[in-house]
């Protein structure tokens, strides 16, 4: 944290819940942006999940971001609606739509050919997730432009 801290760069963390639960004390500690990844873990868990509390509160503080995609990853329902991680997408998308960032995890590489999700199935729930087409566009491009330093689109 420390080395990317000076050089602008974020942190991606990609941990399970309990993990970012029980990290809690260390991530007011780090001098750099945190990006937590496929929504802290959280799909299966849900927003009662302690991890949803702690990631809630660092979005708060405006230093966290969080990536609101693999929807697939625990899940205990399954596309096409995969609605325990929509809840928690859902969640974090009303609570603070500025701070979230929408990817594909394409080619999914923790899985097996076999068991390859359809990215057009998860592409089309960010519409569920962020109904309103301003809040997707600032999704899909002016939080990337903001966290990244892209140059804005015009």
């Amino acid at each position: 944290a420390q080395r990317v801290a000076g050089l602008g760069w974020h942190l991606q963390i990609h941990m399970r819940g309990d993990q970012i639960a029980g990290a809690k004390d260390l991530w007011d500690r780090l001098p750099s942006r945190i990006v937590f990844d496929h929504m802290g873990r959280l799909q299966a868990a849900g927003i009662d999940d302690p991890a949803f509390g702690v990631i809630r509160a660092l979005i708060d503080k405006g230093r966290t971001w969080v990536k609101i995609s693999g929807a697939y990853i625990e899940t205990k329902v399954g596309p096409p609606t995969y609605a325990d991680a929509s809840r928690v997408a859902e969640a974090f998308v009303m609570a603070a739509p500025e701070r979230m960032l929408w990817g594909s995890d394409w080619p999914h590489p923790s899985l097996g050919t076999d068991h390859k999700p359809d990215d057009a199935v998860l592409f089309d729930l960010l519409s569920q997730w962020a109904p309103d087409a301003t809040m997707r566009h600032r999704i899909l491009v002016e939080n990337p432009e903001a966290l990244y330093g892209f140059t804005k689109s015009s």
